[in-house]
């Protein structure tokens, strides 16, 4: 809490829904460990403080994600992000997975579906075809939407035999870029708007098992477009079919 700030008794006391006399021996420690500083009745981090608590964020954040959500974390082929970015993950922040239930296992998930027609920009990668794709994109090349879509080869090609009308929206709006990715992609989707970061990972199998990781913190997006930009280097932009 001191990372945002001095604060005095009563607003610690408020913050952290304690009583002064079980705050007080903490505060003490904390003291003694010069790692806060008080003056009067506020309290501050001391510099050694906010070196130690500036190292220990990243540390709880990802035991944060981790925890939230530790047998989806521990079954997912995790290889496909780079190690960098691997271990900053706790920038996923308050993010959710979401499991369909057996009656909806084939549809995309409202929280998505919802949250892509708001968005203004988007970064999306598709590494296999979905019946709702087509339609789902198309709607958003003819909206003012500025969206950057990128496929494998395979789902470019059945994008071609099966939505071909869909396909050519895409191509012929303004607002969208469509590029094939050179070289295939281990993710199944990756999607980062101005609202939200939306991941699906394989399993240690390699198998698809329909969960996927939604995260709306700003630290996600910024994660995100990173990935995004990791998988993006080699794609060739499609001008027609």
């Amino acid at each position: 809490m001191l990372m945002e700030g001095p604060r005095n008794i009563e607003q610690i006391k408020t913050s952290l829904n304690v009583t002064a006399k079980a705050m007080m021996p903490q505060i003490k420690i904390l003291k003694k460990q010069e790692l806060i500083l008080q003056k009067g009745d506020v309290y501050e981090l001391s510099e050694i403080g906010k070196l130690v608590v500036g190292n220990m964020l990243p540390l709880l954040n990802t035991l944060e994600v981790i925890e939230e959500n530790k047998e989806y974390w521990a079954s997912r082929d995790t290889s496909v992000i780079p190690m960098d970015m691997f271990m900053r993950l706790g920038e996923l922040g308050e993010c959710m997975v979401i499991e369909p239930d057996l009656n909806h296992l084939f549809d995309l998930p409202r929280e998505f579906t919802e949250n892509l027609a708001r968005s203004r920009c988007i970064l999306s990668s598709l590494s296999y075809y979905h019946p709702l794709y087509p339609s789902l994109y198309s709607k958003l090349a003819k909206s003012e939407a500025e969206v950057e879509l990128v496929l494998t080869d395979s789902v470019f090609e059945r994008l071609k035999n099966d939505s071909p009308e869909e396909l050519n929206s895409l191509l012929n709006s303004e607002n969208t870029v469509v590029g094939v990715c050179a070289e295939g992609l281990n993710i199944p989707t990756i999607a980062v708007t101005d609202r939200f970061m939306y991941l699906c990972l394989f399993d240690r199998q390699g198998k698809y098992d329909h969960r996927k990781v939604m995260s709306f913190d700003e630290s996600a997006l910024h994660w995100g477009r990173e990935l995004f930009a990791h998988y993006m280097k080699s794609f060739r932009e499609v001008k027609d079919f």
